[in-house]
C-alpha cells in the first residue's frame, strides 16, 4: 500500500505540474488545447514491467483537434504517466498545420500521426504507396532525415477515404465492392461529398476515373449526380438517402451509429493512412522505452476499436480520456491503483 501511495501522490504532482508547464507553453505560442483532467493506473499485463520506467522523464504530448487524435493523444498520456513521466497535455491542437509545427518546432515531443498525411501533405510526395508496410517505411525513413522525427511502428487502423451506404441502399444495390458500382445504371451512381474531395490529387475525380466511371464522360457519372456538403454532414444525407453513396472517413463512429456500409475499396485507389505515434528524434533517444511501452497498445487500435471508440465521444458525447482510460483498462494494460 506504501508503494501505491507514492505512486499517487507523484502522479498528482504531475499533474500539477503539467497544468502550470501548459499554461506557460500556450502563453507564449497561443495554441488551443484540451488539457482537462486525464486519469492515470498502474500498469498492468504486458506492461507490467514498465512501472516506473520514465520516472523523470519529462514529455509534451500533443494531438490534433479531432476526436480520433485527442482519444489517441489522452491514450499515450495516461501510459506515460503511468509509467512514471511528467507529461504535458497540449491535446487538441486547431488544424494539421499548427500541430505538425509545434512538433517540428520542439514544442512537442509525441503525436500520433497518420502514414498518408505524413507521406503527402507533410512531405509533399505526389503519389501514395498502395502498401501500408511500404508507406510507412517511406514517411518513417524519409521523416527522420529530414525532420529528426521518429515514427514508431503502425497500428493496423486505417483512417482513410470510403463510400458508405445505408441500410436501404444496401440491400436494394447488393454490392459490396466500389468496382461494382460501373455495373450500376448511370442514375444511380448518385454520391455526397464534401467540396473539398472534388478537388483533390486522391480525391473525387481521380476515384471515378480508377472505377472506370469517370465525371462528365458518356457512361460515367454526370456532375449533376453529385451532391455536396459540409463534411459532418454528409453522414446524415447518406443515411436520409439523399444519395447512394456518402464519402465517410473508415474509423468515424457515425458510420456503426447510422448503420451504415462501408464499400470496399477493392482497387486500393485511397492513400494509406494507419496511425503511428511519432516522437522527435531527442525524445526517442532519451527514452527508448516508449517504443516497447506503446507497441502491445498500438498492436490492438484496429478500424474496429476505432469506430467503436469514436462512436462514444462523437455519437455519445463521452469524454475522451475516459474513453482512452475505460478502453486500456479492458484490454488489460492499467488498473486502478
Amino acid at each position: 500500500m506504501a508503494r501505491t501511495s507514492t505512486r499517487t501522490a507523484r502522479r498528482l504532482a504531475a499533474g500539477a505540474a503539467a497544468l502550470v508547464a501548459t499554461g506557460a507553453l500556450l502563453s507564449g505560442c497561443a495554441l488551443g488545447t484540451a488539457g482537462g483532467y486525464v486519469p492515470t493506473g498502474d500498469l498492468t499485463g504486458d506492461l507490467a514491467d514498465f512501472d516506473g520506467a520514465l520516472d523523470g522523464a519529462e514529455i509534451t504530448v500533443g494531438s490534433k483537434n479531432f476526436n480520433e487524435n485527442v482519444i489517441l493523444g489522452k491514450m499515450a498520456i495516461i501510459l506515460l504517466r503511468s509509467a512514471g513521466a511528467e507529461v504535458t497535455d497540449l491535446t487538441n491542437i486547431p488544424g494539421s498545420a499548427a500541430a505538425r509545427q509545434a512538433q517540428t518546432d520542439g514544442q512537442i515531443d509525441a503525436m500520433w500521426e497518420y502514414t498518408g498525411t505524413g507521406w503527402i501533405t507533410y512531405l509533399g510526395e505526389a503519389e501514395p504507396i498502395p502498401d501500408e508496410q511500404e508507406q510507412y517505411e517511406a514517411v518513417r525513413d524519409a521523416d527522420l532525415e529530414q525532420n529528426q522525427l521518429v515514427w514508431l511502428p503502425p497500428a493496423p487502423m486505417n483512417n482513410t477515404y470510403a463510400f458508405a451506404m445505408n441500410p436501404e441502399v444496401t440491400q436494394r444495390l447488393g454490392i459490396e465492392s466500389m468496382s461494382q458500382i460501373a455495373d450500376l445504371p448511370v442514375e444511380e451512381r448518385t454520391f455526397c461529398v464534401e467540396s473539398e474531395f472534388t478537388n483533390r490529387p486522391d480525391g473525387l475525380p481521380g476515384m471515378l476515373e480508377t472505377y472506370g466511371i469517370p465525371l462528365d464522360q458518356p457512361d460515367g457519372t454526370p456532375e449533376s449526380n453529385l451532391r455536396t456538403y459540409q463534411t459532418g454532414a454528409i453522414y446524415d444525407a447518406t443515411a436520409r438517402g439523399e444519395c447512394n453513396f456518402g464519402e465517410v472517413f473508415t474509423t468515424d463512429g457515425r458510420i456503426l451509429a447510422l448503420d451504415l456500409t462501408v464499400l470496399e475499396d477493392d482497387q486500393e485507389y485511397f492513400p494509406k493512412y494507419n496511425v503511428s505515434l511519432v516522437l522527435r528524434e531527442e525524445t526517442a533517444e532519451e527514452h527508448p522505452e516508449i517504443k516497447e511501452l506503446m507497441a502491445p497498445v498500438t498492436e490492438e487500435l484496429t478500424d474496429e476499436v476505432l469506430l467503436e471508440l469514436n462512436a462514444r465521444v462523437d455519437v455519445e458525447g463521452e469524454e475522451p480520456a475516459e474513453v482512452a482510460y475505460q478502453w486500456l483498462e479492458e484490454q488489460g494494460f492499467v488498473e486502478s491503483p
